[in-house]
């Protein structure tokens, strides 16, 4: 491995959401870069698709069933591991865009949000040195997707403050102001900000450690990948990726040394985006059902 050089083994390392698409995808690409004695966590709700999934990988591989949004499970779990490596937070519940988009926004911020912050409370602590915590985004992350009178809640903001703004915006979905307050239809967009924010919030108080040692935590952004959730969504792409293709610069920010300019940023194929980038999605509102 390229990090921790002189790490002993057995390392532990655990994946959400990866019975299927970039969630499976990485945790063959870890299985096929660790060694035979590591283990790989495969995780997800249901016990089938999880048995399934990893009955077809390495034998370094164990799948774990584990329902992102029972917080308690992930505490539970992070207690039995009391150490773990590389964490890649990746599970997200599937919306597509003929669907309400307030109808399913419990769903969708339980398990993209309420979801990651149990992951950053619980794994966060037991990450040991030279270890990767990483937080499966989007591009669409960055804080000038949402509207400036929102940015305040994110900007600079604490974990506690993070999760504050997320039930905020749930709360104004269902009472019907969240448009009035500047929040988008597109629950994608908020949450991915929430995600970001988060792990900008986590690493704020860790940097100068964990740098000291190696570890990386960062958000990433895969790019267009071809899933079953995100299909729905584009058409003829020719950027498109397929899950395996996307997943190699997720696996080679976890298998080289940490930089410093990524750390606790949103890293894309590598390259830092910038956190004040983008224009709220006014265009992809005016598509979506309420």
């Amino acid at each position: 491995m390229a990090y921790r050089q002189g790490m002993t083994s057995p390392r532990t390392a655990l994946v959400t959401g990866a019975n299927q698409g970039l969630g499976l995808a990485l945790a063959e690409g870890l299985a096929t870069r660790l060694s035979d004695v590591d283990t790989v966590l495969l995780t997800g709700r249901d016990p089938r698709k999880v048995a399934e999934a990893a009955a077809a990988l390495p034998a370094n591989v164990e799948g774990r069933v584990l329902d992102v949004t029972d917080t308690e499970a992930i505490a539970r779990l992070a207690a039995e591991l009391g150490g773990v490596d590389i964490v890649i937070s990746n599970a997200v519940a599937r919306v597509g865009p003929t669907d309400s988009q307030s109808a399913r926004a419990d769903e969708f911020i339980d398990v993209s949000n309420t979801a990651t912050h149990a992951v950053l409370r619980s794994f966060a602590p037991i990450l040991r040195p030279g270890g990767r915590l990483l937080v499966v985004a989007s591009a669409l992350g960055t804080l000038g997707h949402l509207d400036p009178r929102l940015h305040h809640l994110f900007d600079g903001a604490t974990l506690d403050q993070v999760e504050y703004a997320v039930e905020s915006w749930r709360a104004a979905v269902h009472n019907g102001t969240a448009q009035e307050a500047g929040w988008p239809l597109w629950l994608n967009v908020p949450s991915k900000v929430a995600q970001v924010a988060a792990v900008r919030a986590l690493a704020a108080n860790r940097r100068e450690r964990d740098l000291a040692e190696d570890t990386l935590i960062a958000s990433v952004c895969p790019g267009m990948v071809d899933t079953a959730t995100s299909r729905p969504w584009f058409g003829d792409y020719p950027a498109v990726q397929s899950p395996k293709e996307a997943a190699r610069a997720i696996l080679d920010l976890v298998f080289t040394p940490a930089d410093a300019r990524q750390y606790g940023e949103l890293v894309q194929f590598g390259e830092v985006l910038d956190w004040r980038s983008g224009t709220p999605p006014l265009a992809q509102d005016a598509l979506l059902t309420p």
